[in-house]
């Protein structure tokens, strides 16, 4: 079992839910073990998008290498399957150069694509019932299918939001083309056994002070000028159509900008949608096996002391 786990390579995954304090733990243990980072966040790939994605700046990452940040324009396309090639490549070449690759974000869905290396060939893509089933999202609302959805795989319709179209459409497609449901599939697919020897922490905060954590962000972040951002990125062409835009912070404020509801309504908005987005963050990484938790309040909030209970569990796993 040993020269097993040996010839495997090694990954650190460090996750948690939004404005738990990920990105300085991160850079922090880059630099005790010889790191270099992988983001897996679907918002900071883009560029000309950094307030509202709470992007890492050169600053924070202390002279650490950070991939897949700024990649891409808004106006490009990206999802899991583009995450999946280019975080494998990006791990890749870190390994060559003899480092140890950090996958770290709030995206559990891409974490695991990576962690399992899911499948997600297309299974005989039917592109008339996609049109048939986009027009249907664009005439009534993107309710109507995930309803949908919920009547032939409740599974799917409790990990995906109504608002993501494209993930619902993508599990109404599978459905319709195989008799199968998504859930199930990716639940297969996830009892795979990971090409790499990794730990796969989250960090976690008591609730109160993360929902905390969370609305002195968004305060901040209009302070810095996320409203001034979104602006210019409308300027630009971006609409709340584009995947880009369906991040939290663009799409409340395009909300404003289009005359949907006033300034403060879209704060309040975005504020109680990032809550309900960390607690499902929370329900995904309850649900994943292998994951070791590190909850800050049993380390009295010390970083340091965080940093040695992981550096001891990559010692023990052979990582470092």
């Amino acid at each position: 079992m040993e020269t097993r786990k040996q010839k495997k390579q090694p990954l650190i995954v460090l996750t948690g839910p939004t404005a738990v304090g990920k990105t300085h733990l991160s850079v922090e243990l880059a630099k005790r073990v010889n790191g270099e980072i992988v983001s897996a966040d679907s918002m900071q790939v883009y560029r000309g998008m950094d307030i509202g994605s709470a992007k890492v700046t050169p600053e924070e990452m202390q002279g650490v290498p950070h991939h897949l940040i700024d990649e891409l324009e808004p106006w490009e396309e990206f999802h899991v399957v583009k995450f999946q090639e280019l975080a494998r490549k990006y791990i890749h070449e870190i390994l060559e150069r003899g480092r140890i690759p950090i996958l770290t974000g709030g995206t559990g869905f891409y974490i695991q694509a990576v962690l399992y290396g899911i499948d997600f060939t297309e299974h005989g893509s039917d592109l008339a019932y996609r049109e048939k089933l986009e027009a249907l999202a664009s005439e009534r609302e993107p309710q109507v299918l995930h309803d949908m959805l919920r009547s032939v795989d409740p599974e799917s319709a409790d990990a995906i939001h109504a608002n993501n179209v494209k993930r619902v459409i993508r599990a109404l497609e599978f459905y319709h083309a195989t008799g199968e449901k998504i859930s199930e599939h990716n639940a297969e697919e996830r009892q795979k056994e990971s090409p790499y020897n990794f730990a796969y922490f989250v960090l976690n905060d008591d609730r109160a002070r993360l929902y905390e954590r969370i609305d002195r962000r968004v305060d901040q972040m209009m302070e810095d000028g996320l409203l001034e951002e979104v602006k210019r990125l409308q300027d630009a062409g971006c609409t709340r159509e584009m995947v880009s835009m369906q991040g939290l912070g663009y799409k409340e404020l395009l909300d404003y900008l289009t005359g949907i509801y006033p300034l403060e309504e879209a704060v309040r908005v975005l504020k109680r949608d990032t809550r309900h987005f960390a607690k499902r963050q929370l329900t995904w990484f309850r649900r994943e096996r292998d994951v070791i938790w590190v909850n800050k309040n049993e380390f009295a909030y010390e970083e340091e002391r965080m940093l040695k209970y992981m550096i001891a569990h990559l010692r023990q796993k052979e990582i470092i």
